[in-house]
């Protein structure tokens, strides 16, 4: 759906509103969704069984998860009305800023009932955020490039974790680096066994400290396949031209699962197992309930997701050498909250755009938003074909780890070209507000536990690093710098984001 901005003066079709050849448009459409997967399915699996759900409703989670950001991805690439969609290659997904408040709630209310007041809070609060989204759209003058660049940086920063846990597993659970040793675990049920009635209860939360390296954890075989992936991906794109270039993370995961498979590491149980069809329904819990504290919680964290949006919007238009101008960000933002209502309805949770995908457009150089416009179409298809969801499921992480590097690094290193823009030879306040908003990001990843003392009520609007540095950015910038409505200073910078 071209706009005025879509011809050139020569008559030339804008490199956004180009549209590709049909396979071309498939395989870079299946890269972004690739790219997407792992952190798109995590959100429900982390959400279901802190719901203490079955894996079969777990597995519905996922469906509609991947379903709904199918439908979310189409409205915002392709635009649907003058009031929704910015019209630029966005992939939508569920954001990691709602996990904890949503977590907080299924340990208070687990079960369906659980799933009624998080679902209701979403719609909730996805009503909100289409009403405020104009709001939004007008507080460019509080975020500089100095506030953006540092916000991306932190994103990239952060999201980097993943792909690290990816490679070599989880700090917590089955692949956590140390385990119970065996031996202990066996002495003290021996010994209860032994004294029968007479032992005293057990106080509650006895576990045994975890001492024995695990021999799950940065196994040295799924290692060496995510350090394959990165290698492939580094020489494709050095080595490869045109579209083989373009598509060189897709290559590199298929070579990794393709290594995996060989070596017996990539299980088609579950593929097996999987229906070839099912429909994504709504309220497949019942109907929500709507709590207004909790819907203030979330409304709260899609005013953070906006924010987020909001930077990486600015930085995808300057990519693509689309201007984003307010009822642009206004659509788009408000796509934010329309996608968020729709996820509460079909039994999923909070949108934005993925930032890895904006990385993914800094590395390809492709800036159709047609690309993902297919990525929306195959998430849609993965979403009521559970079978050919189960197949992708079936990649080990530590071959999307491989990959995860260079998408979760591009983030990082787009934040540093905004940055890039700066005046920091002339204003040394400017280098402050970076340095202190990088550090009080980084205090959730480096000391998760620092708000153990704090009122629990604070928690969910303080765990999330991303938050916490925006905040700062934004509160810094504005007692150094003041709020200058200086939009073209904003894209002029912005444009460092562009990686060619």
């Amino acid at each position: 759906m071209a706009n005025s901005a879509s011809i050139s003066p020569n008559g030339a079709v804008h490199p956004v509103d180009e549209k590709l050849p049909t396979g071309k448009l498939a395989a870079l459409g299946l890269q972004h969704v690739l790219v997407m997967y792992a952190g798109a399915v995590a959100v429900p699996l982390i959400v279901g069984r802190a719901l203490k759900l079955s894996p079969e409703q777990v597995a519905m989670l996922i469906s509609a998860d991947l379903f709904c950001c199918g439908i979310v991805t189409l409205i915002q690439s392709l635009g649907t009305t003058q009031w929704f969609g910015i019209r630029l290659p966005v992939m939508m997904g569920v954001t990691f800023a709602s996990v904890a408040p949503m977590v907080a709630m299924a340990n208070n209310t687990p079960g369906a009932a659980g799933a009624q007041l998080i679902f209701g809070d979403i719609i909730g609060a996805g009503l909100i955020s289409i009403l405020i989204a104009p709001l939004v759209s007008r507080m460019l003058r509080f975020f500089p490039p100095v506030v953006t660049g540092t916000i991306i940086a932190v994103i990239g920063i952060s999201l980097m974790r993943i792909g690290i846990n990816w490679i070599f597993g989880n700090p917590f659970g089955p692949t956590a680096p140390s385990i119970v040793n065996p031996e202990h675990a066996k002495w003290l049920a021996d010994t209860t066994a032994a004294a029968g009635a007479a032992a005293p209860a057990a106080p509650k939360g006895l576990a045994l400290v975890a001492t024995v390296p695990n021999p799950k954890y940065a196994d040295l075989t799924g290692v060496g396949i995510a350090a394959l992936v990165l290698v492939s991906i580094l020489l494709i794109a050095k080595l490869a031209k045109g579209f083989v270039a373009n598509i060189s993370v897709l290559l590199g995961i298929v070579i990794g699962g393709v290594v995996a498979t060989t070596l017996g590491l990539m299980n088609f149980d579950k593929v097996g197992k999987a229906a070839w069809f099912d429909v994504v329904m709504p309220f497949q819990f019942g109907f929500p309930v709507f709590d207004p504290i909790l819907i203030l919680t979330m409304t709260l964290v899609m005013i953070v997701v906006m924010i987020e949006s909001t930077g990486m919007f600015l930085a995808l238009g300057e990519m693509t050498d689309r201007k984003v101008d307010r009822a642009a960000l206004t659509r788009g933002l408000r796509t934010d909250g329309l996608g968020t209502f729709i996820g509460g309805i079909f039994n999923t949770f909070p949108y934005t755009s993925f930032s890895q995908n904006v990385g993914l457009v800094a590395v390809t150089g492709v800036r159709s938003r047609f690309v993902c416009v297919a990525g929306g179409v195959i998430l849609i298809v993965l979403g009521i074909l559970p079978k050919m969801a189960a197949l992708i499921e079936s990649l080990p992480t530590f071959v999307l780890g491989g990959a995860g590097l260079v998408m979760f690094g591009m983030v990082a290193a787009t934040g540093i070209r905004i940055l890039g823009g700066v005046d920091f030879k002339n204003n040394r306040f400017n280098a402050l507000v970076v340095a202190v908003s990088i550090g009080i990001g980084m205090i959730p990843l480096i000391a998760p536990n620092f708000k153990q003392w704090m009122p629990h009520n604070l928690h969910p609007l303080i765990e999330s690093g991303i938050l916490l540095a925006s905040i700062s950015a934004v509160l810094l910038n504005l007692f150094f710098n003041g709020a200058k409505d200086d939009e073209e200073a904003v894209k002029r910078a912005a444009a460092q984001a562009d990686a060619h």
